[in-house]
């Protein structure tokens, strides 16, 4: 476990029971952060985590919520509230596709993929920030999507969430930004997770040409760049929309 400049802070992190989620959990336990692990259907995976996590020294629990939901969110927020007096750090990651041409799109679809990407960071973040600002520290780290910037055909509801996000999080990073808060926003590329191991191999070479690097990333890029926005190093550093993307989104 690393000494690190935020060790002891605690940490909520949505969606965290694979891919990006859990690679961003392990990199902030490995800080010697407390984190939450948040998970919706995948418990077995987030057990896991919280596994991983203990058997290195570090500490974490599992606490389920869909992040749609605005009862279930606060009552995740309060029960971490409960064991750790509060949320330090907050990584709204949950997220979901739905993906489809726009002229046959079901209003379920737009809502679902809307409901849980924006909605749900909606609900995370309000329900955190309040002790974020008694504590006069706080890092928000949202994970938005290279398709929020440059839109992607058959993904108009998932790239609207992820560009909605971009707003969200420069808008509040001036509303607490002398409350020594910081609100950032990663937006990735292609990674290396399950959803990019179900392409075809058709679909992933030409998503290769999009690429100016000419290779997909791996979930630690995009935990690496949490770490750094979530300790001090960061602390002058807020309503950045950083790309981890292999220079997909220039």
């Amino acid at each position: 476990m690393s000494n690190s400049d935020i060790n002891g802070k605690t940490a909520l992190v949505t969606g965290a029971s694979k891919g990006i989620g859990k690679a961003i959990c392990l990199e902030l336990a490995q800080m010697g952060v407390k984190v939450a692990v948040n998970y919706n259907s995948s418990k077995s995976e987030a057990e896991q985590v919280v596994q991983t996590i203990t058997d290195m020294g570090g500490e974490a629990f599992k606490i389920h919520a869909d992040v749609s939901d605005l009862e279930q969110v606060n009552a995740m927020v309060d029960k971490v509230s409960d064991e750790w007096g509060g949320v330090n750090i907050l990584v709204n990651n949950a997220g979901i596709i739905n993906d489809g041409l726009l002229m046959r799109m079901s209003d379920e679809a737009w809502h679902r993929v809307m409901g849980v990407n924006l909605n749900g960071t909606f609900y995370c973040t309000r329900a955190t920030l309040r002790h974020m600002v008694r504590e006069r520290w706080g890092r928000i780290i949202n994970i938005g999507s290279v398709v929020g910037i440059r839109g992607n055909i058959g993904q108009t509801n998932y790239s609207s969430s992820k560009a909605a996000i971009i707003g969200f999080t420069k808008s509040l990073a001036k509303e607490v930004a002398t409350r020594n808060i910081t609100v950032n926003a990663v937006t990735p590329g292609y990674i290396s997770t399950e959803t990019v191991a179900g392409l075809s191999q058709r679909q992933k070479d030409t998503i290769m040409t999009w690429i100016p690097q000419g290779k997909f990333g791996n979930t630690e890029d995009i935990a690496s760049m949490v770490g750094y926005l979530a300790s001090e190093r960061a602390s002058y550093v807020t309503g950045q929309i950083i790309s981890v993307d292999g220079g997909m989104a220039i």
